[in-house]
């Protein structure tokens, strides 16, 4: 079969490649979009094993694409659940450090100060500050949360976090796709190879369903790769060997808690990560702890980093979803720093999750990339790889959406 299309969105389709193509479909009612899902449901892969904190946009470098987008993101997605009904909790967050690590939360204050408010911004807004923050003492935060450690110092209060039910986000958008008369949403379809097109401008994408012995192909004038962890192998089967984007993974663990040492607590609680030379500030934000929709309590994720696969096995990461009683005791030891009460016993396995990496352990920050190839040397037929969509993706999700289908493709898809 051959179909032509005019946008096309691949994706094992997690919030990202969902409200991508549920943007398209608002933005170009008149052109197709086809999106592209592996498996039998969305989000089976990273969008369902994080830890559903809408962020309020502390961590990342000013002027950085992660933190626009994670503002801009931010203000849309309190909006969406809002107006779909779906579960969410602005929470807050407290940021704790002791005396030695009251500069970073202070640097963290300071920046969020000076922030401006992102390009598309609801002018009803704007008359507030983008990122409110409060330096608080040890003292005004275990007023907040009485079991924090007296040698917290100091704390940073964000009043803007807050947590999200992912799944129900995700269905929303969903069914944004479903409803809409220009976008097709296929289920256990795996995109077999994309190629240039020689004969019009576009790419070929040839697709295989479930089990089937023959591929259907279609001619896609515009593809947005947003495949999540295997997005670089995309991308990479169109480019020299020389320019391939190399592919990094680390492992989250989560760990589910019941016992001592956190009666009542009612918001979630970050440590200051790690700073310094060869430090992993940038790489994850330290064993925090974390609340879902029923108030039950999790740590996690750590931080452990995965031997860089084949390009051949773009599957290698679901045998390290298994989760264990391994990581327990670094948790335990990450954690008792703050909450000194908890008790070992209290930490089960709960579950794991794989962060897309485009530089490796030691490496500095490294922002979202959004990279564009053409198909041909006439500069027709677009490709938008979303590449390195980790935290603070799933806030971000719709910003990026509003990225690509209003800044990068605008009028011209």
């Amino acid at each position: 079969m051959e179909l032509c299309v005019e946008l096309s969105t691949l994706k094992k389709s997690g919030v990202v490649g969902l409200a991508v193509a549920q943007r398209l479909s608002q933005k170009f009612p008149d052109k197709s979009t086809y999106l592209v899902e592996r498996h039998g449901v969305p989000g089976e892969e990273t969008s369902s094993r994080n830890s559903e904190v809408i962020h309020a946009g502390l961590y990342y470098p000013p002027q950085s694409l992660k933190t626009r987008l994670c503002l801009r993101g931010r203000s849309l997605l309190y909006k969406r659940c809002q107006l779909h009904n779906i579960p969410y909790k602005k929470t807050g967050k407290l940021v704790v450090a002791n005396e030695q690590q009251r500069p970073y939360i202070e640097s963290l204050h300071a920046k969020a100060l000076k922030l401006p408010w992102p390009p598309h911004s609801d002018p009803e807004e704007t008359h507030a500050p983008v990122l409110p923050t409060k330096l608080i003492s040890g003292n005004e935060a275990r007023e907040l949360e009485p079991d924090l450690h007296r040698d917290i110092a100091a704390a940073l209060w964000s009043p803007e976090t807050g947590i999200v039910d992912s799944h129900t986000l995700m269905e929303s958008l969903e069914k944004d796709i479903t409803d809409a008369e220009s976008c097709e949403l296929v289920y256990s379809t795996r995109v077999v190879r994309v190629d240039p097109s020689r004969d019009e401008p576009g790419w070929v994408v040839q697709t295989l369903t479930g089990d089937a012995d023959e591929g259907d192909a279609l001619l896609a004038r515009t593809v947005i790769n947003c495949a999540g962890l295997t997005a670089p192998l995309i991308l990479n089967a169109i480019l020299p060997e020389s320019q391939r984007i190399p592919m990094y993974f680390a492992r989250g663990s989560y760990a589910s808690y019941r016992g001592p040492g956190v009666k009542n607590v009612s918001h979630l609680i970050y440590p200051c990560p790690a700073v310094g030379k060869d430090k992993h500030a940038f790489h994850s934000l330290g064993t925090h702890l974390t609340l879902d929709l029923q108030g039950k309590v999790r740590f996690g994720p750590d931080l452990d980093w995965l031997d860089p696969p084949g390009e051949d096995d773009a599957d290698f990461w679901q045998k390290h979803l298994v989760p264990s009683d391994s990581r327990l005791k670094l948790m335990y030891e990450a954690v008792k720093g703050y909450l000194p009460g908890v008790s070992p016993d209290g930490f089960q396995p709960d579950y794991c999750g794989i962060r897309p990496k485009l530089v490796g352990p030691g490496g500095g920050f490294q922002d979202f990339v959004f990279r564009r190839d053409k198909a041909n040397g006439k500069g027709e037929g677009e490709m938008i790889s979303l590449l390195g969509i980790e935290s603070p993706g799933l806030t971000s999700s719709l910003a990026i959406a509003e990225l690509v289908a209003d800044e990068m493709l605008g009028g011209a898809a």
